[in-house]
């Protein structure tokens, strides 16, 4: 969908995401419409409930739209204290036993608005995950990517919003207060719906193999769960062969999501001999997801490179050409580079036979499905 708007704010690191995210939130005199995937318990979470709940006291309409799947490890009492509070809670799409396959397909978008005007869009979950966990190896708090829009688009994610809230079995203000109009922007923005993909249709694996045939000098993604199908695997090595210079920045060994990491380097098999450069974040989860076509074209938001994003859930990704939003993605990849190993045939070859079994049976099951 085309619209036009105007990015006016960058944040990298998972701590300026969050002091972002609550600050738009605390500013609120109206509306605030957020919809999320991934939650799970202690500070950040504990933070967003504060704010929330002190909004709402103050008359500010809150609406929170959580995916039922990866919010399950909150406490029923959490949500009885923003309810409490007025915050009005709704989860996207729980489980129902006469549709037990609707479940697979979950919203793993991540947006913020505030008072139909100003739009947050990214790829952290609030979870204390992105300072970092133990448990994964990680040294670093998460790498991640944060933008804020003004302009005629936070209307349009407005709408988005306003069809999942409906979808959530709870009525919608249509009001002109939650459109509110803006002067045009010259700059133009497209706005790409993973919504209710299927195995025969993927608006967002579409946008990406698109950008990749048009490409006239290079090609760099950002996934931390990079798994190209067949197509998409065929539009990156037709792209090297062309003379681009493809780029894939993914997850090391800290992530978590082991069994995945496992079966995208079994993948890196496709692709290494291609010449296609692979780097390996190395001090923490790499969770941004970009993607920076020549030197003129980003895109970034939700969606990961991978089935599970392509055809299973309802995603969100922003593109531009924003002069600004380019060179800040740019310096993503440039920062993400510094910090990760090029990866070689030799490591590929060399990587444990354990670890290629179960790359291989991930990849097995996953075609299944």
């Amino acid at each position: 969908m085309n619209t036009t708007g105007c990015v006016i704010s960058f944040w990298f690191e998972a701590k300026e995401i969050q002091s972002a995210r609550l600050e738009a939130i605390r500013s609120a005199q109206r509306s605030i419409h957020f919809e999320t995937f991934f939650m799970t318990p202690e500070r950040r979470a504990n933070e967003f409930a504060a704010a929330f709940a002190e909004r709402a006291a103050a008359g500010v309409e809150v609406q929170l739209l959580v995916d039922d799947y990866s919010t399950k490890k909150l406490p029923q009492k959490y949500w009885k204290r923003l309810k409490a509070a007025g915050v009005d809670v709704r989860f996207f799409k729980p489980f129902i036993w006469k549709a037990p396959f609707d479940y697979a397909g979950r919203t793993h978008r991540k947006l913020l608005l505030i008072d139909g005007k100003v739009a947050l869009i990214g790829g952290a979950g609030i979870s204390d995950f992105w300072d970092g966990q133990d448990k994964f190896g990680d040294k670093a708090p998460w790498f991640d990517f944060e933008f804020c829009l003004k302009g005629a688009v936070v209307s349009v994610l407005e709408g988005m919003f306003m069809q999942h809230w409906a979808s959530a079995r709870s009525t919608v203000d249509l009001g002109a207060e939650n459109f509110c109009p803006a002067p045009p922007v010259d700059q133009m923005i497209l706005v790409t719906l993973g919504d209710a993909p299927s195995n025969l249709s993927s608006s967002i694996r579409a946008l990406f193999t698109t950008a990749i045939f048009a490409a006239q000098e290079r090609v760099w993604i950002a996934s931390p769960y990079f798994l190209p199908d067949h197509q998409s695997r065929q539009a990156l090595i037709t792209a090297k062969k062309r003379g681009i210079d493809v780029h894939i920045l993914t997850c090391g060994p800290h992530n978590d999501k082991k069994l995945v990491y496992y079966a995208s380097v079994e993948l890196y098999g496709y692709l290494l001999p291609a010449g296609i450069k692979i780097y390996e974040h190395q001090p923490s989860m790499l969770h941004a997801k970009c993607l920076l076509v020549d030197d003129k074209w980003v895109s970034t938001g939700s969606a990961n490179f991978d089935p599970r994003s392509f055809f299973h859930n309802d995603e969100l990704d922003i593109s531009t050409a924003e002069s600004q939003m380019v060179q800040h993605i740019e310096q993503l990849f440039h920062t993400g580079f510094e910090r990760s190993k090029l990866v070689s045939m030799a490591d590929w070859r060399t990587r444990p036979l354990w670890q290629r079994i179960v790359g291989r049976l991930v990849l097995f099951l996953q075609s299944q499905l």
